[in-house]
């Protein structure tokens, strides 16, 4: 019988990293935001305005339809995620920055495609996964399409390029993909195939075996290549158990890069020490913990499978960051959900949060 109240941990959970994040966006981007803009809270107003706004329209929309007409709409959504993945390259619409073309502007407003990818592609997998069945093992009907799906978005992904993103896209679909029955010896086809692809990456983009220079020796080039790595562990290691104060940062005047971005967990390690540091973890653990029982206990495949995307997205695109800037893993561009800087991906992860919180509405547990 359908509950008419959403998993009210997971609800807290999630207000708790979206207040915190914006806490934390206050104080990591006060001195960017002085001397980019000269006003101290350019970019919490930024997030709020933007992120914030569109993220309570798409989180409430995900939360309040009903389940069967999302997963209707799921083709429609995933291809126009796809349209304008390619609309990032056409002249007028498509803003590169940093050596990147990822954004596409309309003006008024300018949005990172990808990050609208990873919702729309997980609620197209589910319903697309269970309408196989058990057609998923077999290798026509369910690996050969899959890896062509998976090849189309990383041609359009690898060329803005993005690399870190379509690892992380393509990580969830496999992950999904097992999940949803397919043949083991598939998945280790499709786990060898992203082995050598990423050894393409390295060859073909220098940064990225730069990044893998870097975290088997992290002392490499620290003015160069180990740089943000560098003072992103002199932020960590500066706040020892309990940090130097809320606000009292000295990596984010102009030493660490991507203060309210990328790096804005070591903002948190600085400020707020170890027990910052756990706090955050704990809190992707209880968002971890809850959607896998979301997952368990629903009652049909799509729902299942779409619990179990949406975990799989927001936490371990969380452990990614935390690791790389950690110096535990490469170092990425992927942003630690709810709480990095950007207006995309910050409404995205609370339209996701909304439609996981719409499926626990479904289930006890």
């Amino acid at each position: 019988m359908k509950k008419s109240y959403p998993d009210f941990t997971l609800l807290i959970t999630v207000l708790i990293l979206i207040f915190f994040g914006l806490f934390m966006i206050a104080s990591a981007g006060i001195v960017m935001s002085n001397e980019n803009f000269n006003q101290p809270y350019f970019y919490l107003k930024n997030q709020l305005i933007k992120g914030g706004l569109l993220g309570l329209l798409l989180g409430g929309s995900l939360y309040f339809l009903p389940l069967g007409y999302i997963k209707k709409l799921s083709f429609f959504a995933f291809f126009a995620s796809l349209l304008s993945l390619v609309l990032v390259f056409m002249p007028g619409l498509g803003l590169r920055a940093g050596g990147a073309q990822r954004w596409v502007n309309l003006g008024f407003f300018s949005f990172q495609p990808t990050d609208i990818l990873k919702l729309t592609l997980i609620i197209y997998l589910a319903a697309w996964f269970e309408k196989k069945g058990k057609q998923i093992k077999d290798l026509k009907e369910g690996l050969v399409p899959f890896i062509i799906l998976i090849a189309v978005i990383g041609i359009l992904v690898l060329a803005q390029p993005n690399i870190s993103t379509f690892a992380l896209v393509a990580i969830i679909a496999t992950i999904m993909f097992f999940a949803a029955g397919a043949n083991l010896l598939h998945l280790l086809g499709v786990g060898g195939l992203g082995l050598a692809v990423f050894g393409i990456m390295m060859k073909v983009y220098p940064h990225v075996a730069n990044r893998v220079r870097v975290l088997l020796s992290p002392g490499l080039d620290p003015h160069g290549i180990g740089y943000q790595v560098k003072q992103a562990m002199i932020a960590v290691g500066s706040g020892g158990i309990f940090g130097v104060g809320l606000g009292q940062s000295l990596q984010k005047y102009k030493y660490l890069p991507e203060p309210v971005g990328d790096s804005i967990i070591a903002v948190i390690g600085e400020e707020l020490g170890f027990l910052g540091l756990i706090f955050i973890i704990v809190l992707f653990g209880i968002f971890a913990y809850k959607g896998i029982l979301i997952a368990k206990n629903s009652s049909d495949k799509f729902t299942s499978l779409v619990a179990i995307g949406i975990t799989t997205w927001i936490t371990l695109q969380a452990a990614i960051n935390i690791a790389a800037i950690s110096g535990l893993a490469p170092l990425t561009g992927v942003p630690l959900p709810f709480i990095s800087y950007g207006s995309t991906a910050f409404a995205v992860s609370i339209g996701g949060a909304g439609l996981l919180l719409n499926i626990s509405k479904t289930v006890k547990i």
